[in-house]
């Protein structure tokens, strides 16, 4: 297993062969660390992180709430379950949508 240079993050217990684990492949991570809800995790090797976000109106002097999905790989490695939070770092693109790769669970 390798370091892949983020402070506060576990390794994960398990051990996979996925060439896109940044943990035991050679997937590389780089730019924004990105912490967030796991919304759905349906598809195989995918997942969805929810973030919410207030965005300020400045015709009503309030703030709206807003939330953006985000579509990450999930490396089999990783045993992360709906509901729960999750940190993803990004990388670079392993499909049309998916440009960003879930590391582990966040003590939140």
């Amino acid at each position: 297993m390798k370091d892949i240079g983020i402070q506060g993050v576990k390794a994960p217990s398990r051990s996979c062969t996925d060439r896109d684990c940044p943990w035991h492949g050679s997937l590389s991570t780089r730019g924004k660390i990105l912490y967030g809800k796991l919304a759905s995790q349906k598809a195989k090797g995918l997942a969805i992180i929810e973030r919410d976000y207030y965005h300020y109106l400045a015709k009503y002097s309030r703030y709206e709430k807003r939330k953006s999905r985000i579509h990450a790989h999930m490396p089999p490695c990783i045993s992360a379950k709906e509901g729960e939070q999750v940190v993803a770092v990004e990388c670079r693109p392993l499909s049309k949508t998916i440009s960003f790769v879930v590391i582990g669970t966040s003590g939140e």
